[in-house]
């Protein structure tokens, strides 16, 4: 009420101090500063000013270009593909949105219209919210080698390759709060220039268990492997490794000691492929490692290299103090190895892919990838579970309480190769 008050007399103040002479302006401007204790400055200011102002427009709202069903459908595609960011979100929804449509009875073509317009900075905005409950934390268990070093290069620019076979490695750590005793290491590959990534998960980092490894993913790769970058922890530094590379005629260099970006495609692998998935606990039985491995090998393996497009660094600019980054189209890794090749001919093993990727659901790979790590933190927190209760697990639950068919655990079986 006293603020009614004071706006009704400040009106009758300005009314009076607008008609009033040259002389009667000071006498109001004198009794106004008295009854106020403004200054007289401050005063003039405030009497100036029209006791009626007219009324300000209204300011026009900009209506909401996309509906709330076209944000819900994004939604549910990001939380589905692993929550990928805005470039590679955009690039991957003209991929889901086919499966989408026998989903989501809300995705009318209307709708479907609205998801494929909107932009990566649009949907940045739109998601921020729930980016926000993600977190980040990395940390390593392997030590620097001492031997070979001399025998094996250092690598301290990125290869400036264009074709498929270039690709970096790294060892995961899975020890959990306590490094001792023998827990479960990942294998991580990934290659340069299409960014396709294989994992294998392995007991301890002996030389002979990560050569084996290799080897098991060398020749599940769709392109022959022609040359290994890795850091210089002695699970990779040491003659069993050396040998298997000279061997199978693969070059073999190495990173400066202590210098992550020079490993900077593996290191971001590490995070999207293994550590969001598995985070920083402790896995160290048999059992785990082989379900593990079944994950790595089937639902993972297809939908990061099928269904995941990712981007490529392209230049970097230095303007002033600031670097500027330019990266190309967000592709997958199996569109970049299709249209990367010198030749028109496509080989049988892309053409497979190409083949399994028109007929598998990515919806019912992500509820599968769901289904199996639920069945690995089963074993990771019992060790020995009842087995009934997992295969219930393999069918039937899902973290983001879906319910699995049938045929999204049969899918595992589709493709091996």
């Amino acid at each position: 009420m006293a603020g009614e008050r004071l706006e009704k007399a400040l009106k009758e103040y300005r009314r009076r101090y607008g008609k009033a002479s040259q002389s009667e302006k000071t006498s109001v401007l004198n009794e106004f500063c008295r009854v106020t204790r403004y200054h007289r400055k401050y005063g003039i200011s405030l009497l100036n000013r029209p006791a009626d102002p007219p009324p300000k427009p209204a300011k026009r709202k900009r209506r909401p270009t996309y509906s709330a069903a076209a944000i819900r459908v994004v939604e549910e595609i990001w939380e589905a593909a692993g929550y990928p960011w805005s470039q590679r979100l955009k690039a991957l929804l003209p991929l889901w949105l086919p499966w989408a449509r026998e989903r989501m009875p809300q995705l009318t073509a209307k709708v479907e219209q609205e998801v494929l317009r909107i932009s990566p900075r649009q949907l940045d905005r739109r998601l921020q919210k729930k980016k926000r409950v993600l977190k980040r934390r990395i940390y390593g268990r392997t030590k620097p080698g001492s031997l070979l070093k001399h025998h094996i290069p250092i690598k301290t620019d990125n290869w400036d390759v264009t074709e498929p076979g270039y690709v970096e490695i790294d060892l995961v750590s899975h020890s959990g709060e306590c490094a001792s005793g023998e827990f479960v290491y990942s294998l991580n590959v990934t290659d340069i220039h299409t960014g396709w990534v294989e994992t294998r998960a392995i007991m301890g980092k002996g030389e002979a268990g990560v050569v084996a490894a290799l080897e098991d993913i060398r020749r599940g790769l769709p392109f022959p492997l022609r040359a290994i970058d890795s850091d210089n922890g002695s699970e990779f530094i040491n003659y069993h490794l050396y040998r298997y590379c000279q061997k199978r005629r693969i070059q073999f260099t190495r990173g400066r000691a202590y210098k992550k970006d020079d490993n900077a495609h593996i290191e971001q692998k590490n995070w999207t492929h293994v550590r969001r998935l598995f985070g920083w606990d402790r896995y160290d039985t048999r059992q785990v490692m082989d379900a593990m491995n079944d994950l790595y090998t089937r639902e993972l393996r297809l939908m990061m290299n099928l269904y995941q497009p990712s981007v490529k660094l392209r230049e970097k600019q230095r303007v002033g103090t600031h670097l500027r980054r330019y990266y190309d189209q967000a592709q997958t890794p199996l569109d970049r190895l299709r249209r990367g090749r010198k030749t028109n001919t496509v080989p049988p093993s892309i053409e497979k892919l190409l083949a399994l990727r028109e007929r598998l659901d990515p919806f019912d790979l992500s509820a599968a990838i769901d289904a199996k790590l639920e069945q690995i933190e089963s074993l990771r927190k019992h060790r020995f579970p009842r087995q009934e209760n997992i295969v219930i697990l393999q069918h039937h639950t899902s973290p983001r309480g879906g319910v699995h068919q049938e045929r999204s655990h049969d899918l595992t079986k589709t493709y091996q190769g």
